[in-house]
């Protein structure tokens, strides 16, 4: 099974202000970056569906200079709420390490 950390050499979350979360994927070289993207894996649906974001609500930036990818979206909580279990969103991520990554499509 394939998943990030094949790919990535940094998977994190974290706030982008006390609305906004962001996630940064760093892959480990080229042909990880180039792969990863090409999968469609990291796209506004999969962060729609896990976070409860609307699509439209979602920015996801390739970065292709710095063999990263940036994915920023209106936090579940606002930081800091009484219902907020992250308060630095620091741990968002980790739905994420454990899902396949089809590769097939890469190719």
């Amino acid at each position: 099974m394939t998943t990030l950390l094949d790919f990535c050499s940094l998977v994190r979350s974290k706030n982008a202000g006390p609305f906004t979360l962001t996630f940064d994927f760093m892959c480990h070289d080229q042909s990880a970056y180039d792969t990863l993207v090409a999968t469609g894996f990291l796209n506004k649906d999969l962060f729609a569906r896990l976070y409860g974001a609307h699509p439209a609500d979602i920015l996801l930036v390739n970065h292709p200079l710095a063999l990263a990818v940036k994915v920023s979206l209106p936090r579940p909580e606002v930081q800091g709420d009484l219902r907020d279990a992250d308060c630095y969103a620091g741990q968002q991520y980790a739905p994420l390490m454990d899902l396949p990554i089809e590769t097939d499509r890469a190719s």
